[in-house]
């Protein structure tokens, strides 16, 4: 065959294929048979978001996208008057999208609830409305809104996790890590079988509305630029609340910026200040570089190899490592770190996990900043000694005070505790992690020292808690200006961490107030707001005051929780029932429920006692 005969049997073969092409998806079209992508992916079900009572954060609920196809439309202004209030949107609005567009689809609004969109749905149907698309779509519902905001995260249009828990643990929602998997029996499942796990945190939705309630009037009365209040549970490394204000709203996430949406505790690394002499104390201790009854001699200032000086709040004179505590002497620590080699100290401060992330759950966290003992100048170590020329997160923080207050034993602290499975199988996320860094004698010595911080003669003194015993320590860190790459005259970090009770602590508190205007100094500004939340967790959390110990005794009154009543061939009575109770209620199938109001349930239609059909219509008013 001679090479043009070769070319025309080759383009006569493409031919042929094409021609079998068109007439194969001409065929489909015809059939109705083209795979609908969007409408497969709308059925994999995202697990939820939990807290660790099983209160939901995020999850799954039915939405509809409304768009239009211009062509089909014959009256645009009565189209536009009878879609406004079901959209709530104004007629002109909507006769200046579909006017404007360059394209004849087009979306005019996405995402209104199931209700609306039924009765969208049945106005379409009773006007004869033509060009009005309907389509069902899930999205992501945020019941608590703006509380844990950063810790949840949010999702994109396609329901995919974009930060926050919603991405870190995105295969584990969306169910994409079961794609693929048989069935108990071995059956293959297509991805329309799948539904995502459960996610259930460590935190508790009480105490987090607590901390944020006490961030907020902190953030408002300092005039800072941002707050951060943490509490943990050190015996198992459980966040229990973690408040970072400014926060946003993930149902309305256009309305965020970057600043409410940053997750501060997990992603910001910043210099500790005096609340890291607590962990420098302990580590010379430890190491045998110091004890409990060395002196050191504080004139006002302490004096490097190089002779420049690092300044102290004041001249405290002979101190040893419990007045370095109490007072915050920046140059008894200082002194106190010329005992030990630069290694040495570095090796030590490693222990306690910073320089490493924590590994808690969150994504994006910072490993905060340490350098290699070999790259330390003269004035290294005395700085690091009292908060500075390192950088930590608050969830380091929180981890190292653990060792302190577990008797030496360092836990991991974790924002995950449980993966929930579809068929309801519990798996745990990570199992705690225990290291002893620290003796015993070692820790409950820097806890009495701490003890004495809150007392009249310390700097803590206005986080003291009356009937009970708190180990306390406040600081002021500077922060670096950008732009001139020194220490800024104007920008601080006010800071107090608290461990109780002090003898045996269940409770770390942690604040960091950032850029406050006005009064700067951490035991003036941050103790105060410690003790207020230890007030308000000490009884939720069952902590034993002094003078009001707790007793078991068998005369116990039983309140039962309410819950949502089950619906057999016969409504049950919705009164009283909160909205957080009826959510799941709006996941179901067989019934469409629209709630309507904030509160509890006042009245029902139809009425308790209306038979159960498929498909019907309850609506829920709350007050």
């Amino acid at each position: 065959m001679n090479l043009k005969k070769r070319y025309i049997f080759v383009f006569s073969c493409l031919a042929v294929f094409a021609v079998y092409l068109l007439a194969y998806y001409g065929n489909l079209m015809l059939k109705g048979k083209v795979p609908n992508l969007r409408q497969a992916a709308a059925l994999v079900e995202r697990g939820s978001i939990m807290d660790r009572n099983g209160h939901f954060l995020a999850l799954q609920i039915r939405f509809a996208d409304v768009a239009v196809w211009r062509p089909s439309i014959t009256d645009i202004n009565f189209l536009s008057d009878e879609l406004a209030p079901l959209l709530e949107m104004s007629p002109a609005e909507i006769s200046r999208k579909i006017n404007s567009s360059e394209s004849n689809f087009l979306y005019i609004k996405k995402q209104i609830d199931d209700a609306a969109a039924r009765r969208l749905v049945s106005l379409l149907d009773e006007k004869k409305i033509m060009g009005v698309m309907v389509q069902p779509v899930l999205g992501r519902l945020y019941p608590e809104k703006n509380l844990a905001s950063q810790i949840i995260g949010f999702v994109g249009d396609r329901n995919q996790g974009l930060d926050g828990i919603e991405y870190a643990f995105n295969s584990t929602l969306a169910g994409t890590e079961n794609f693929g998997k048989g069935d108990a029996k071995g059956n293959a499942k297509s991805n329309t079988d799948v539904k995502g796990s459960h996610v259930m945190l460590t935190i508790d939705t009480n105490v987090q509305h607590i901390l944020e309630r006490i961030a907020l009037k902190t953030l408002n009365e300092t005039r800072a630029e941002a707050v951060m209040l943490l509490a943990m549970d050190p015996r198992s490394g459980d966040i229990i609340g973690s408040a970072s204000l400014p926060n946003f709203d993930p149902n309305n996430i256009r309305a965020s910026d970057e600043t409410s949406r940053m997750n501060r505790p997990v992603i910001w690394a910043y210099e500790p200040g005096s609340v890291f002499k607590v962990f420098t104390l302990s580590a010379l201790m430890d190491s045998g570089a110091i004890t409990n009854n060395s002196v050191f001699t504080c004139n006002g200032y302490y004096v490097t190899n190089s002779g420049s000086h690092i300044n102290c709040l004041g001249a405290h004179g002979r101190v040893t490592a419990r007045e370095i505590i109490i007072y915050s002497c920046n140059a008894g620590a200082a002194y106190a770190s010329d005992q030990i080699t630069g290694g040495g100290f570095y090796k030590l401060l490693t222990d306690f996990g910073f320089g490493s992330r924590t590994g808690a759950g969150s994504p994006g966290e910072t490993s905060g900043y340490l350098l290699g003992s070999e790259q330390w100048s003269d004035r290294s170590k005395p700085t690091i000694a009292m908060g500075q020329e390192i950088s930590v997160s608050a969830y380091q923080m929180l981890q190292a005070a653990s060792a302190i207050a577990n008797d030496g034993v360092l836990i991991s602290p974790r924002i995950v505790s449980n993966i929930i499975s579809p068929d309801g199988r519990v798996t745990e996320w990570k199992p705690i992690e225990r290291r002893r860094i620290l003796k015993a004698e070692t820790a409950k010595d820097i806890r009495s020292y701490m003890v004495d911080t809150a007392s009249g003669i310390g700097t803590g003194w206005r986080a003291a808690v009356e009937d009970l015993s708190l180990a306390v320590k406040t600081g002021t860190a500077q922060i670096i200006d950008p732009a001139t790459r020194r220490y800024s005259e104007t920008d601080f970090i006010a800071s107090c961490i608290a461990l109780l009770p002090a003898e045996s602590p269940s409770l770390i508190l942690y604040l960091a107030i950032i850029k406050p205007r006005g009064e700067i100094l951490g035991g003036r500004i941050a103790a105060p707001a410690i003790r207020e939340a230890a007030e308000s967790l000490i009884d939720y959390i069952g902590i034993p005051r002094g003078r009001n110990p707790q007793v078991a005794h068998p005369s116990t009154v039983n309140i039962p929780a309410r819950r949502l009543p089950a619906i057999g061939s016969h409504l049950p009575d919705f009164s009283g029932i909160s909205k957080r109770i009826l959510i799941p209620l709006l996941l179901r199938d067989d019934i469409h429920v629209e709630l309507r109001g904030e509160g509890w349930v006042r009245r029902q239609s139809p009425p308790a006692g209306t038979p159960v059909t498929d498909g019907m219509q309850i609506i829920l008013e709350l007050e």
